[in-house]
Formats: C-alpha cells, structure tokens, sequence
C-alpha cells in the first residue's frame, strides 16, 4: 500500500465528462489498496474569468487581499465537484480548503509562500479511507487571511504536501503525456523524456516551458519528491523528474521560449561604485523579480544598465527605478516589451564545447537578430524580438534534434 499525492490542473477537470474521467483515474488507485490525496486547480479558465469580475467591479485595480478572497473560489468548486463524482461512483471522498488542510503561509498576498502544513486533519481522513480532495493554490496566514500561491501555486501545493506526508509518489496530471524537448504543439518532431533531472526541469520551468510550476520543482528538489508528469486524459507512462538520470547525459534536454518578457535600460549612470547595489538593492524592496542583467563598459562617467523583469512586473520596476530620483542619477529609463527569452536547457552541455556556436549558427540561418544572452552550466538563453519567437524554437530544436 502507498500514499499517493495526485494532482490535477484545471483542463483536467473543465467539465463533468472530464471530472468523472479524473474521479475514475483516483478511484484506480485506491481501489488497489492506497491512500489517495488530491490537489486540485479551479475547473477551465475560472480563475481567468474571476480576474474579469473584478476588473468590472474595480478597473484600476482590486486590494490583493480581496483578489485572494475572490481567486479562492475556483478550487472550492472543484474540489466539492470532484468528491460528489467520487461519491456517486459509491467511494468515500472528503473535500478541503486549503486552510482546512492545514496550508499556513506568509502574507504576501497573490504571491505567497507556505511556511507550514499542519497534516493532522489529513491524516485523520486518510486514517478513515476517505480520499482526500484538497484545493489547490492557497492557504491561511498568520491573520487568518485566505492566501493565493501565485499562478501555477497548484503543483506547489501538491508537492508541498507529499513532501510533508512523506508519499511514495506525487503525479502532476496535465493535458500534455509528458516533459517534451520543446513545445509538441509548435514543434511537429518534439520528443517526450522518459526522465528528466530537477535542475534540468528548474530551468525549463523558470525558462518558460510550462508544464511544472518552477516553485513545485524547486520544493520537489529540496525534499527530494520524486514527481511524474502524465496526462490526465490518456493513460500512459509519462516523464519522471529526479534526482539523478542516465549516467550518459544528452546534450540538451530541451529548447524553451518566455515571451511574459520585459527589458529595461538605464541610460548614463554614474560610473562609481555602489550605483548597482543601490539599484537592485531597491527592486529587491519592490519585490521585483530580475532576470538577465548586462552592464556596459563605463566610459566618459557613465555607464549603462540593462536587465529583463517578468512584464507585469515592468511598471512596478519603473516605480522602483523613479524612487531613486535623486540619489541616483541618470538619463533615462526605457521599457521594451517586445521581446522573448528563448533558451537551451542540459546538463550535457557543460562538458560539450559548441554548443553556444551551434545555437547561435542555428539563429543566424534563420535571419533571427540576437539582442542579448545569458548564459550558465546547464543553460544559455537569448533575447530575440518577439515575432520571431516561435521560428528560433523550432530552428534551435532542429539544430540539435540528434542530440535530444
């Protein structure tokens, strides 16, 4: 017998066809014998439809903390729907909110952090053979405040869980079968993984590639939680994230595209030290998450810094940036939103030297501009001009589809 933490993202449960398709999927399981966990996300585009709903109410936009009360909603309903289908198939299944299952977080609002999960409740369902439905994406925090994890906070949940329950095995059912070399649905000779390395997903994930949520790895990582990625709507064997994989590392593991980009240039700094701290040492207090950084050689005082910041977070940087009016001086600040990381993921690549040139070689026959790159052992990755986004994924993915 095995504690098996299952979860199930939103196009998993989009309608009662697929509901009962995933209520069957569990029942499965359990009638073998294990104790079943579930994490669920809000059914569809809900929680895109709940954002509209306030945007009507409040165009200039809502208090984070009544967006979390609203965004809350969409794992209720699907967590009570899917323990009614279990239900009616003749299986015990207990629904819970996240803080009914015990999810205590900071209180960062739409972006929270779990500190703690208290697993007594759960236990105490499991103890009885209930399957447990829990939603997804949030928790309580030290007011007694409902929290959101943030998108993708689902996958983060369940991890989090079978980490604290200690479980044999955490499934993150998709409407993909797997962890593919690239985007299966743009690239036509995309391949699926049979197994891939948490540094290598990490990498996908944070890069772009959007099956895992880049915390859930992260967390996935530190606790060692060994995850399946698999279809929710086909039945079989998808990709393994772990540890450690096939001694024979392939080159790369995967090519990946983020057009959710924003670059931003400041214009004549002065070249003296301390300007840089100052300057991210301010969009840290923002919270501002920063990605590539380049600094210019300083010449004649001045020196200028660029850096890409997630878009929706780009005016929130250029208020951080205005902040500093004063005490640091400069010329001018600009913000391009026209732009796309696109990049290599593999472990193999640290030991192959070439690999850079074959990628770039690989851009330059496809007539596609490189504005800047960033590079590390597992990974290089390049700002190209947005429209051309999809064309160097598939023109990098050619140039080493023998190596994948």
């Amino acid at each position: 017998m095995a504690l098996i933490v299952k979860k199930f993202g939103g196009s998993s449960v989009a309608n009662a066809e697929r509901v009962f398709n995933v209520a069957n999927r569990i029942i499965e399981d359990y009638k073998e014998g294990n104790d079943v966990i579930v994490v669920v996300s809000a059914q569809g585009d809900t929680t895109d439809d709940l954002i509209e709903k306030a945007l009507e109410i409040n165009p200039t936009g809502a208090s984070k903390r009544e967006m979390d009360m609203l965004l809350s909603a969409g794992e209720q309903i699907s967590i009570s729907l899917l323990a009614m289908a279990i239900e009616k198939l003749g299986f015990p299944a207990k629904s819970l909110l996240g803080w009914q299952a015990g999810f205590q977080t900071d209180s960062h609002h739409t972006i929270a952090r779990i500190k703690n999960i208290n697993t007594e409740r759960i236990k105490n369902e499991i103890a009885k053979r209930n399957i447990v439905i829990v939603a997804g994406f949030q928790g309580l925090n030290k007011y007694d405040d409902i929290t959101t994890l943030g998108r993708g906070g689902s996958d983060t949940s369940a991890v989090a869980l079978a980490a604290a329950l200690k479980a044999d095995l955490c499934q993150i059912y998709t409407d993909v079968d797997g962890v593919y070399s690239a985007d299966p649905r743009k690239v036509p000779n995309a391949r699926k993984m049979d197994e891939i390395s948490y540094d290598e997903m990490l990498e996908l994930a944070t890069l772009g590639a959007q099956v895992l949520n880049n915390r859930s790895v992260e967390m996935a990582k530190k606790y060692n939680v060994e995850l399946e990625v698999l279809s929710s709507l086909e039945k079989k064997p998808g990709t393994i994230v772990k540890e450690i994989v096939k001694m024979e590392k392939t080159l790369i593991k995967g090519v990946a595209k983020d057009n959710n980009v924003a670059r931003i240039s400041i214009v004549g700094l002065q070249d003296t030290p301390g300007i840089a701290f100052k300057l991210f040492n301010k969009l840290a207090q923002y919270k501002v998450n920063v990605d590539i950084i380049l600094q210019s050689v300083g010449r004649h005082g001045t020196k200028d810094i660029t850096f890409t910041v997630p878009k929706d977070q780009a005016l929130l940087a250029k208020e951080a940036i205005d902040s500093l009016e004063g005490s640091l001086n400069f010329q001018e600040v600009s913000i391009d939103e026209t732009i796309s990381k696109v990049s290599i993921v593999g472990a193999g690549m640290e030991s192959h030297p070439g690999v850079a040139s074959k990628m770039f070689e690989a851009l330059c026959d496809a007539g596609i501009n490189i504005q800047m790159i960033s590079t590390s052992e597992i990974k290089i990755s390049v700002l190209i001009d947005v429209k051309y986004a999809d064309k160097a994924v598939e023109a990098i993915h050619e140039a080493f589809l023998n190596y994948l």
